[in-house]
């Protein structure tokens, strides 16, 4: 395909996905509007007139990863190299919406990955986890999905990813733990298989 074509198809898809956008607004906006009729709240009052298209572009926002692809966000950014050692990105910072409260969570992400004969560049990994964490998550998966994505993109010996949350329903609701942290790690490849390579990630994990 040529890169007119794709640029033409890039187009195309960006029109359809505003025309899609525009009515997601429109029929959130009324969903928020009753939200806030039935907490007993004027909706006619000055700060709350605006209110429910705020709050539907701001969860479009938030959830924005629904939008987009891995594919697309690759692009051109997959290089052959023959680099063999462990490749590491710590403290991606991440922002997610629990798919069970509809509340946010966030925290970091660090991913390594080990090469065999193809690398992803850098940027990437930041891109592929803000494809899945803007959606409705739970971090559990959220870790995995993130890790299968690397795994499918550059087909290296393994993949490892940690997560470290911190969830506003356990913070704000609940058992109220303003303190807790969630951690999470998906291991593929030699990172599950072979304990040195688990431990040397581990190691590099904690090196400041």
């Amino acid at each position: 395909m040529s890169k007119t074509m794709i640029k033409n198809n890039s187009k195309a898809h960006q029109n359809g996905a505003d025309a899609l956008r525009e009515n997601a607004i429109t029929t959130m906006a009324e969903c928020y509007r009753t939200l806030l009729e039935s907490l007993g709240e004027d909706v006619s009052r000055e700060g709350l007139l605006k209110t429910p298209e705020r709050a539907s572009k701001a969860m479009l926002f938030f959830t924005k990863g629904y939008g987009e692809s891995v594919e697309e966000v690759l692009n051109d950014a997959v290089f052959d190299e023959d680099h063999n050692e462990i490749v590491l990105v710590k403290d991606i910072e991440m922002f997610s919406m629990c798919e069970h409260h509809m509340v946010p969570f966030y925290g970091k992400v660090s991913i390594a990955y080990l090469p065999q004969g193809k690398i992803l560049g850098l940027s990437k990994l930041a891109r592929i986890v803000e494809i899945f964490s803007r959606r409705l998550q739970v971090q559990e998966r959220l870790t995995k999905q993130i890790a299968e994505a690397v795994f499918d993109a550059v087909n290296p010996a393994g993949v490892a990813v940690a997560i470290e949350g911190v969830h506003m329903c356990m913070v704000t609701r609940g058992v109220q733990k303003i303190n807790s942290k969630t951690i999470t790690s998906t291991m593929l490849g030699v990172f599950k298989d072979d304990p040195e390579k688990r431990e040397e990630f581990m190691n590099l994990l904690q090196a400041k």
